[in-house]
């Protein structure tokens, strides 16, 4: 059994050395497979579970880890030197219980929150639309006849949308306005008027599934709808937004030092004209921002996430620490690929996959201009 299934706080550097290994010897197997198949297998979900990966910042009386934010989000930079897909699971597992939790009656903690803390099923954000914009936009609607809602409308982009179990769908009462009239709805993915279908091949991120999900007035019943009718939107951005920008953030810092490792290498083997080229002042000095970088980003997200930990409210730091990590993320990436040469251009070398996978994370979680509004928007009112 894994250490994080058991440890308590004082084990916990024995926790994060385990999972450095296995990021550095499994998680380095299974990325060659995904790539090879373009595909995240199974039996990888049942290994992250079996080892509890997929629960380490749920709390102990559900069945969780207990690491806390900050400390679990060390662990998270490190899964996040893996595959993207690897990093994926491990990033929404050990978030997607938190919006749910934040306003889930008794009967709803043990039908739905236990059983994804347990691996036991998959659930799936889904509030991004094909014909919307972010958060307040939304277009999916409900019609309530009874004790049931009637889902209708798209979604897409929807992370592991066609192999979760249920999705946590976020749509408006008809008729309503803003924030006024949504809702949080977990709908079976494979209910009655649900159609979920698979997207198309990604740049990078390969194997993660994406769905496109189409409802033609799905019944949904109301004892399925987490909080009240109006709360929906809060569920979304304040019970997962916050701290998933900031684990997202982390996930940035994660693949940056990774691209900065292989950086680092490549230099010190890599000779021309008989000398290293890291001996080369124009190479050293590339590394050295790189390096300035990373390390900057990190403090940010740990600042971040240590303010979400202490007041349960950070938006502010929260977008401040995804728009620089993001950002961060893409100019040492491409430096590394710089330093790497032509010889980085192909699918050989490890950079490659890591440059195409960097592209995903500026839009997950809220593109740069969605981070600069909630900064700004916070930024005034406090003025």
């Amino acid at each position: 059994m894994s250490t994080a299934a058991t440890a308590p706080a004082s084990g916990f550097d024995a926790l994060r050395a385990e999972v450095r290994a296995y990021v550095e010897s499994e998680g380095e197997r299974w990325a060659e497979l995904i790539e090879r198949e373009h595909r995240a297998p199974p039996e990888l979900w049942d290994e992250l579970r079996d080892r509890g990966y997929l629960r380490l910042a749920a709390p102990a009386e559900y069945g969780g880890a207990g690491v806390p934010f900050t400390r679990y989000l060390e662990l998270l930079e490190l899964f996040s030197m893996s595959h993207a897909s690897l990093r994926m699971i491990v990033h929404v597992c050990n978030g997607i219980w938190r919006p749910m939790d934040s306003h889930a009656n008794d009967d709803q903690r043990e039908r739905f929150i236990k059983p994804v803390i347990a691996g036991e099923i998959k659930v799936a954000f889904t509030l991004t639309e094909p014909t919307a914009g972010s958060g307040a936009d939304m277009r999916c609607s409900v019609v309530r006849e009874g004790d049931t809602y009637h889902l209708s409308g798209e979604k897409h982009l929807i992370t592991f949308g066609t192999i979760a179990d249920y999705l946590l769908t976020f749509a408006r009462v008809e008729g309503t306005r803003g924030a006024e009239g949504t809702v949080a709805l977990m709908v079976p993915t494979r209910g009655e008027g649900v159609d979920a279908r698979e997207m198309a091949e990604t740049m990078g991120v390969r194997g993660t599934d994406h769905g496109h999900i189409v409802f033609d007035r799905a019944p949904v019943p109301v004892s399925d709808r987490l909080g009240q009718e109006g709360q929906g939107l809060d569920i979304a951005l304040s019970g997962f937004l916050g701290p998933s920008r900031i684990s997202l953030a982390t996930t940035c810092v994660g693949l940056a030092q990774r691209a900065l490792d292989l950086a680092v290498g490549y230099a010190q083997g890599r000779e021309t004209f008989g000398r290293k080229i890291a001996e080369r002042q124009a190479i050293a000095f590339r590394l050295a921002e790189m390096a300035t970088d990373v390390e900057a980003a990190r403090r940010l997200v740990m600042h971040a996430a240590s303010t979400w930990e202490q007041t349960g409210h950070a938006p502010m730091q929260a977008a401040m620490a995804k728009l620089f990590a993001s950002e961060m993320l893409q100019r040492v990436t491409d430096g590394a690929l710089q330093v790497h040469g032509g010889i980085g251009y192909w699918a050989t070398s490890p950079i490659e996959r890591v440059y195409r996978d960097a592209r995903a994370q500026r839009f997950e979680e809220g593109t740069a201009e969605i981070q600069k509004t909630t900064i700004a928007r916070d930024l005034l009112r406090n003025r």
